[in-house]
């Protein structure tokens, strides 16, 4: 898939790596029957913000404060952090530049 979006315009594959990163947080989050109020007052995040990540509006914001927010994820959605960090790694094009 990668070799895919290395022919696409680098706005058009950052914003094809933020769907895939919102897709994969919207159906674990599912899978565990939560609403995204829910999983935004686990992470200690507001609705809003929670709903922006699952819309595809993942800002760098996420891993500003050190991965205390990425880890606040995580822990919502009961998931190890390392899992998480992997995924933000996968997806990494997501916040390139």
């Amino acid at each position: 898939m990668s070799m895919l979006f290395s022919t696409l315009n680098p706005s058009v594959r950052r914003q094809a790596w933020r769907q895939i990163f919102a897709a994969m947080i919207e159906e674990r989050r599912e899978a565990l029957g939560r609403s995204q109020m829910e999983a935004a007052r686990l992470a200690g995040m507001e609705f809003s913000e929670w709903a922006a990540i699952e819309a595809g509006h993942v800002g760098e914001d996420l891993f500003s404060d050190g991965s205390a927010r990425l880890r606040s994820v995580a822990a919502a959605l009961e998931v190890r952090f390392e899992d998480m960090a992997l995924l933000v790694y996968l997806c990494q094009d997501a916040w390139a530049a």
